[in-house]
């Protein structure tokens, strides 16, 4: 049982509704339900039981935050909505997820204690419910506060939480005290798990007070070393209930579902009915009765029929579904989601063509790029960022839309093959997920193509959670896989290696003692100027001396807090001191290409936009390679502005420093564009800054080996950009020596096409464009000449005349030339089978009035392998031809 203070001296009673037998806290004597959805209809609408005036959504956030800085919280500004400092999601779906699992742990301090901040966080578990439910939204802001109590000090637990939400709601908002409901519940999320209270009022859910002690291991709860206040208040649902509104979607997006509907031309519905159908729609399960099932009861309970209340509601939550998507899709194209078939992407993906879908089915036809760009301006004031990253937003979009036009095109045919491959008369669920996630074809469309072949598709009511729930946490590796065949018991009583590597980038060899040898060839130092291969760098090689030899290292790799070295050669002895020495020439080539890689993202961001992020990376020579997220080929221009930003970085000779920092101090100064290259699970992180301290050119996390300054990298080449998946781009390049080779290379072969050509190397373009012409005029003149004399071939047949067919037989080594002699004898003769000889190649062609397939059948008998189609047929025949000829003649005759 969760009691506190406030309830005793408040007077309030613990009971438990008969209903959903949950436990709760109220100050009226009389309550029976606990006050939530479906055991009690919703009492707010039309009649507002906030006495304050709440002017604005924006109003409503700055009330909250100022609240509880009043009250000793820290205002932090919010956290990006794609979480790049977790490896287990890709999305924020709440405050609690800016601190999990690093701050949750222990292992790193909150960025302040206690805090509060509104969090932008993103939710598709019920997607399939939002615009028709009148209250689920996929994008929502959590206000919360949060307080971390550790065992050496106390901030606030249970009885302060619960007065805080209790003094906001009525002396903040004005709200009633007897209206307000205290129900007992747990809370698990993001690995952790705690009792908790639901606040509610008048049949809305305003607030979860979790009061997180436990980690989720293996489905059991084990206690945390820290007890955490976390909370979560709604601030689109506590807008929404200040309002008084029919939904949450006319609480929060009402200027823009205004401008929208008098863009498009939909009548804005009666508000009564609207507001029925928010309060019908909460009462109901759609999880046990199904959504469509649900319109029809609504409709029932409202006194209409379904179909009048479908043709009222459709357009209605056509834009109610836009107005929500477009804006949790701009926060994640602004915080760099590009649209794809994975992860993120994918999730932004889904959002664009369910708004799209649902317009579709609703017969509104408008540009959703139009429409997207009508909602940015409402969002401009709340959400700077995303109003910055508008030209991306709109050409995302407008690309996207293109791409949906194109699926729906291809749908019937794609639908077609689909039934086939079932081979049944009706296309079940996984049918219509494969065929979306595979082509993105909507399970609406999939199901009317099915029904006009005559068969069907039953579409489930989550079909988008379903999708959603597949793809929303990132796949668990299980962790990569050592490189090395030891256990880690077997080196875990050694001291942390000496990593000399990072003390001097420059430092070439050192003598070390061997503390271990496992199995001849795996050795341990107590200190080592050999980097181990990690963050895409590859791992130094070089040579170990000792007493007994000389052993080359071939690989080194991280085990736990040591470094092994993986030897070919003698091993040294335990205990005795070696002479370690990098192959130089290898390791400033890569620390070349690694700056390089720093130098390179950045230029690529400035030129193609903020919405770039590292989506791998291969440190290596003589080329690198890169990838990015980005949603179309970069032009020539972009590529060659990429390469000039890149190289006047080099120019400068911008310092390269890396600095040792707390993590939290780290994200604070320069955000979390920092996670570049993933996740860095340390409580102090590496940072690498390229450029002054005021004015840095990158800033990123990193454990590699890096130059002193940009001058060292030498030239920056960029040598192929290619799209290696739907939205992503890789760049392969080279740096320093290696940039010097490439170029030369190309300067040769300019040079030998300028001497076949007979032209000095600046003269290249324009003779070649002359050739070119040249060539160019030849093909048509050939083609030309080709075509008459196909015709003349044509006209000069021997042509049997059978009673089945005409026969006639042909030897050509041009299949060019032997198609457009087919083409024009079959055209004139519809009864024409002309047989076709190039090599040990037969072909068959046949005029509309033959049917090639049979005669191929019974060719098989006698050595032609292969087929085709009813006019054309190919395949071997190594045999003598006249045999073929004698066995057509009998089949026709």
């Amino acid at each position: 049982m969760l009691s506190t203070k406030l309830f005793e001296v408040g007077r309030f009673h613990r009971k438990q509704c008969p209903l959903c037998r949950s436990y709760f806290w109220t100050k009226r004597a009389d309550q029976i339900y606990c006050g939530d959805q479906p055991c009690v209809p919703y009492g707010f609408i039309g009649n507002s039981p906030i006495r304050v005036a709440v002017d604005s959504i924006r109003d409503l956030r700055e009330r909250f935050l100022s609240f509880f800085e009043r009250r000793g919280h820290t205002r932090i500004k919010r956290y990006p909505v794609v979480a790049r400092w977790r490896d287990d999601v890709f999305l924020v779906g709440a405050s609690i997820y800016d601190f999990q699992p690093w701050v949750t742990s222990g292992a790193v301090p909150p960025p302040a204690n206690p805090l509060t901040i509104s969090q932008p966080s993103i939710r598709l578990t019920d997607v399939d419910k939002v615009g028709r439910s009148g209250r689920h939204l996929t994008g929502f802001e959590m206000m919360a506060h949060h307080a971390f109590n550790y065992p050496d000090k106390y901030v606030y637990w249970i009885g302060e939480t619960t007065e805080y939400a209790y003094e906001f709601f009525t002396k903040e908002l004005g709200i009633a005290e007897d209206e307000v409901t205290f129900k007992e519940s747990v809370w698990e999320g993001g690995g952790n798990a705690g009792e908790s209270f639901e606040v509610l009022v008048r049949g809305l859910e305003v607030a979860t007070l979790v009061f997180m002690h436990y980690e989720v291991k293996d489905g059991k709860y084990v206690e945390l070393p820290l007890k955490i206040v976390d909370t979560g208040y709604g601030l689109e649902r506590i807008y929404w209930m200040a309002k008084g509104s029919p939904t949450v979607y006319d609480a929060v997006f009402g200027p823009f579902l205004s401008a929208a509907r008098q863009r498009l031309g939909v009548p804005e519905p009666p508000a009564d009915l609207l507001g029925k159908a928010s309060v019908f729609f909460g009462q109901m399960d759609p999880e046990v009765l199904g959504l469509e099932k649900a319109y029809d009861e609504v409709a029932k309970r409202i006194g209409v029929s379904p179909q009048e209340f479908r043709d009222v509601m459709r357009p209605q939550e056509a834009l109610y579904v836009l107005a929500d998507h477009s804006r949790t899709v701009s926060w994640m194209v602004a915080d760099g989601v590009v649209p794809s078939n994975t992860g993120a992407g994918y999730l932004a993906r889904l959002l664009i063509r369910r708004a799209l879908r649902g317009l579709w089915l609703a017969g509104i036809e408008a540009p959703l790029v139009e429409l997207f760009d009508l909602h940015l301006k409402y969002l401009k004031e709340d959400y700077p960022e995303v109003w910055e990253s508008r030209d991306v937003i709109l050409e995302l979009i407008d690309l996207e839309e293109k791409k949906y036009k194109e699926v729906l095109k291809a749908a019937p045919s794609l639908v077609k093959k689909a039934l086939e491959k079932a081979g049944r008369r009706a296309l079940s669920a996984e049918d219509l997920v494969e065929l979306y996630d595979s082509f993105g074809v909507p399970p609406e469309v999939a199901r009317d193509a099915a029904r006009k072949l005559g068969a069907d598709a039953e579409v489930p009511d989550d079909f988008y959670s379903r999708l959603a729930a597949r793809h929303q946490a990132r796949k668990a590796g299980g962790g990569e896989a050592a490189k090395v065949p030891i256990e880690l018991a077997k080196v875990a009583d050694l001291p942390r290696t000496r990593e000399l590597f990072y003390e001097d980038p420059y430092r070439r060899s050192a003598r070390s003692k061997v503390l271990r040898v496992i199995d001849g060839r795996y050795v341990v130092l107590d200190a080592t100027v050999f980097y181990p291969e990690g963050g895409g760098q590859p791992a130094d090689r070089g040579v170990l001396r000792h007493s007994g030899g000389e052993a080359k290292v071939v690989d080194v790799q991280r085990l736990g807090n040591v470094i092994i070295h993986v030897i070919e050669g003698p091993a040294p002895r335990e205990g005795e001191e070696v002479y370690g020495e990098i192959d130089w020439d290898r390791r400033i080539s890569l620390m070349r290409m690694h700056t390089g890689t720093h130098v390179l993202i950045q230029s690529i961001r400035r030129v193609l936009g903020k919405h770039i992020w590292q989506a791998g990376a291969q440190k290596d020579v003589p080329y690198s390679r890169l990838d990015v997220t980005h949603y179309k080929l970069p032009t020539e221009k972009e590529i060659a502005e990429i390469e000039r930003l890149a190289n006047q970085v080099v120019m400068s000779n911008l310092p390269v420093k890396a600095l040792i920092m707390p993590r939290n101090e780290a994200e604070a100064k320069f955000g979390f564009i920092i996670y570049q290259g993933g996740v860095v699970p340390a409580r102090e992180i590496r940072i690498l800054r390229i450029g002054p301290e005021d004015s840095p050119y990158d800033v990123q996390a990193c454990g590699g080996t890096h130059l002193s300054s940009t001058g060292e990298i030498g030239p920056i080449k960029i040598v192929r950009v290619e799209r290696i998946a739907d939205g992503v781009i890789r760049f392969i390049f080279t740096t320093g020596k290696y940039a010097v080779d490439y170029i030369q290379k190309m300067e040769a072969d300019l040079s030998a096409v300028a001497k076949a050509l007979g032209s000095g190397k600046e003269d290249v373009p324009a003779q070649l464009a002359k050739y070119l012409d040249k060539a160019a005029d030849l093909e048509r003149r050939y083609k030309k000449l080709a075509a008459s004399y196909a015709e003349l071939l044509a006209e000069r047949l021997r042509v049997e005349g059978l009673p089945k067919a005409d026969l006639a037989y042909l030897e050509l080594d041009d299949e060019d030339l032997a198609k457009a002699v087919a083409a024009h004898a079959t055209s004139k003769n519809p009864r024409l089978l002309l047989v076709v000889r190039r090599g040990d190649k037969l072909e068959l062609y046949s005029g509309r009035e033959i049917d090639v397939g049979p005669i191929a059948a019974e060719l098989r008998k006698h050595g032609f392998k292969g087929g085709g189609s009813k006019t054309f047929a190919q395949g071997v025949y190594q045999g003598d031809v006249e045999a073929i000829l004698k066995a057509l003649r009998n089949l026709l005759g």
